[in-house]
C-alpha cells in the first residue's frame, strides 16, 4: 500500500494509499483507526481494550473496505490514523461532540476534564492535518467525487438490532449520487439498504459538508454493518461489490 507521510505531525494524522492513481474518485475513511498517539494522555485514554476494539473508538473494518474500493476505482484513499475518541474528524471544530466524554455507555476518562488547550493541541496535530491532506487530494481534479466509507455496529447498547447490511447517507442539500446508489444497491436483490439509516447523513461542519457540500462536489457516504467487514475477506468483498455500483450511480448522474 502506498503511503505519504510529510513529517511527524502529519504521520500522526493520516495515511494515503494510491495518491497518484488517476481516477476521479476520492475515497475517505474518517474513522479508520483506534490508535491513540503517545502524546495524548500517554497513549492511553483510560478505556479498556475491549471498548477500544469496538465501534466507539473507530469504524471497524471501514479502512480495509476503503482501500479495496480505492484500488477497484483506481483512485486515491485517505484514512485517518487516530481514534475518533481522541478527536473526531467527522465533526465541525465547534461541535460539542468533537471530543467525546461518554459514548454508547462508556466513559472516556482521559477526556472527562480535557480543556481548551488540549483540544487545540489535538486539532493542530491531528484534525487539521487530516483535513488539509483531504482538501489537497480533493483539489487535484476539478471533477472529484468524494465517497466516505464508514461502518456501524449491529446494535447499540440496549437498543434493537439494526436490520440494514448497508446504508447510504446524504444531505438534503445534495442527494444526486446517493439516490442512484441506493437504487443500484436495492436492485441487487439480497440487501437490506438503509436510506439515510442508521442515522441522518448531514452535520454542519462534518467532513462531507466541508469537502463536498460547500465546494459543490458530488458525494455520498456509505455505511457497512461492521460484522460483515470484520476480516480482510469481508472487506475485499465489499470493496469489490461497491465499486461497480458506484460507477453505475455516477453514470446515471452524468447522463
Amino acid at each position: 500500500m502506498e503511503q505519504l507521510r510529510d513529517g511527524d505531525a502529519v504521520s500522526d494524522a493520516y495515511k494515503i494509499s494510491g495518491e497518484n492513481r488517476p481516477g476521479r474518485w476520492l475515497v475517505t475513511c474518517d474513522h479508520a483507526s483506534n490508535r491513540v498517539p503517545d502524546w495524548v494522555a500517554g497513549g492511553e485514554l483510560g478505556v479498556c481494550a475491549a471498548d477500544m476494539a469496538r465501534h466507539i473508538a473507530w469504524d471497524v473494518g471501514a479502512a480495509g473496505v476503503a482501500r479495496a474500493l480505492g484500488l477497484a476505482l483506481d483512485s486515491p484513499v485517505i484514512c485517518s490514523d487516530f481514534s475518533r475518541l481522541v478527536i473526531d474528524p467527522n465533526r465541525g471544530e465547534e461541535d460539542p461532540t468533537l471530543v467525546m466524554k461518554l459514548y454508547d455507555g462508556t466513559i472516556i476518562p482521559a477526556n472527562r476534564h480535557v480543556g481548551p488547550a488540549e483540544v487545540a493541541r489535538r486539532l493542530d496535530r491531528l484534525y487539521r492535518p487530516y483535513h488539509d491532506a483531504l482538501a489537497r487530494l480533493a483539489a487535484r481534479r476539478t471533477d472529484t467525487v468524494i465517497v466516505a466509507v464508514h461502518s456501524f455496529t449491529p446494535s447499540l447498547n440496549g437498543r434493537p438490532p439494526r436490520p440494514w447490511q448497508v446504508g447510504v447517507l446524504y444531505s438534503h442539500l445534495d442527494d444526486r449520487l446517493s439516490r442512484p446508489l441506493i437504487a443500484a444497491l436495492e436492485a441487487e436483490g439480497d440487501l437490506c439498504v438503509g436510506d439515510n439509516e442508521p442515522y441522518a447523513g448531514h452535520l454542519p461542519g462534518d467532513a462531507i459538508d466541508t469537502h463536498a457540500l460547500q465546494p459543490g462536489r458530488l458525494n455520498t457516504l456509505i455505511e457497512v454493518r461492521n460484522d460483515l467487514i470484520a476480516d480482510p475477506v469481508g472487506q475485499a468483498h465489499w470493496g469489490a461489490r461497491l465499486a461497480p455500483l458506484l460507477r453505475r450511480a455516477l453514470a446515471a448522474v452524468d447522463g
